[in-house]
């Protein structure tokens, strides 16, 4: 017997247009420490309640609703972490990213979302005329601040897909530096690596504290100010581009990698990390997706395909360019010869 086709149904309608519900449960979480306190124990929901310190209708009401998402699972009346909850949202494990909520869930991200048809309308950002563009702007501390331990692994990755020399001195330099997670990578990769870090005054001090923390102060330096118009520098082995061209249309990034092909030496790389959707943009979802995310916060960026990326790269002087998968994360490195 043949399957018969899907009868349609109001319920994809339904589960996205509550989304938000959804997020405010899992930053409940976060917020309380639930998953700090379920530890590698399975515990009641009387017994989370006298740890996270509230009422017990409210935990196990949340504790519920994350088993159902696939945040807990759920014995009897006892909860106990994922595997993924454990080394994700765990705070006492050294792979925890949940204070990525922080960035994530700001008001002045999700605000842009709040009228996406008005911006639609306008092609425009509604919230403000360069959204998360402009110049100095506070989102970009919290991002250093939190977002580091999120991108440690693929910054790892960048890293590794990257060919720098090492019988001799390096040069790096760390476009939009932000937590520094990339610029440390190199730097711990290649010891004879020197980093230069770039970004806004306010941001560039978490990349300092930082690169501190990693041991690595004797071989970083900053640069303070827009990646468009401040002195570069010069003879660079490598320029690191990581999530920054997403926010500006092709004629900018264009004109911004010409500037970054004249501060670097002959056979220098520039390596750039972003989310690259196929040419259809519908495929891989996770990449073709973050197109959304550049409609509510920025003036006109996108989410770019590898041809567009070679298109920008081959104008502004670089050659060979290439593709390469970050796993596990939906990012991959585009890497071209100066």
């Amino acid at each position: 017997m043949t399957t018969p086709p899907n009868e349609p149904s109001p319920q994809l309608f339904f589960d996205t247009i509550i989304a938000y519900q959804k997020a405010g449960a899992l930053k409940a979480a976060i917020d309380l420490a639930l998953f700090t306190h379920i530890g590698k124990a399975a515990v009641t929901a009387p017994q989370l309640a006298k740890s996270c310190q509230c009422p017990e209708r409210g935990i196990r009401i949340l504790s519920d609703n994350l088993t159902i998402m696939g945040f807990l699972e759920k014995s009897g009346s006892t909860y106990k972490l994922t595997p993924s909850s454990a080394l994700f949202l765990d705070r006492n494990s050294p792979a925890y990213i949940g204070d990525a909520a922080k960035f994530l869930q700001a008001p002045s991200i999700t605000e842009a979302f709040s009228d996406l048809a008005a911006t639609v309308r306008r092609g425009r950002v509604h919230t403000s005329e360069r959204g998360t563009t402009e110049p100095n702007h506070p989102a970009w501390v919290e991002f250093a601040r939190s977002m580091g331990p999120m991108m440690a692994a693929t910054a790892k990755g960048a890293a590794d897909v990257s060919a720098l020399p090492t019988d001799r001195d390096t040069r790096v330099l760390d476009i939009s530096a932000s937590h520094g997670a990339y610029g440390i990578a190199f730097a711990k990769k290649y010891p004879r690596a020197r980093i230069v870090a770039l970004d806004w005054e306010p941001v560039i001090a978490v990349t300092e504290e930082n690169a501190k923390a990693a041991g690595i102060a004797n071989r970083f330096s900053k640069i303070v100010g827009s990646a468009f118009t401040v002195e570069l520098g010069h003879d660079y082995d490598a320029v690191l581009v990581p999530n920054f061209l997403h926010h500006f249309n092709q004629a900018e990034c264009t004109a911004f990698l010409k500037r970054v092909h004249t501060a670097m030496r002959p056979g220098g790389q520039v390596v750039l990390v972003e989310f690259v959707p196929n040419d259809d943009r519908v495929t891989p979802p996770s990449a073709a997706g973050f197109s959304l995310v550049m409609l509510g916060s920025t003036p006109e960026g996108d989410a770019y395909t590898f041809p567009e990326y070679q298109k920008m790269l081959g104008a502004a002087g670089f050659r060979d360019a290439s593709l390469h998968p970050l796993p596990p994360s939906m990012e991959n490195a585009v890497i071209a010869m100066a």
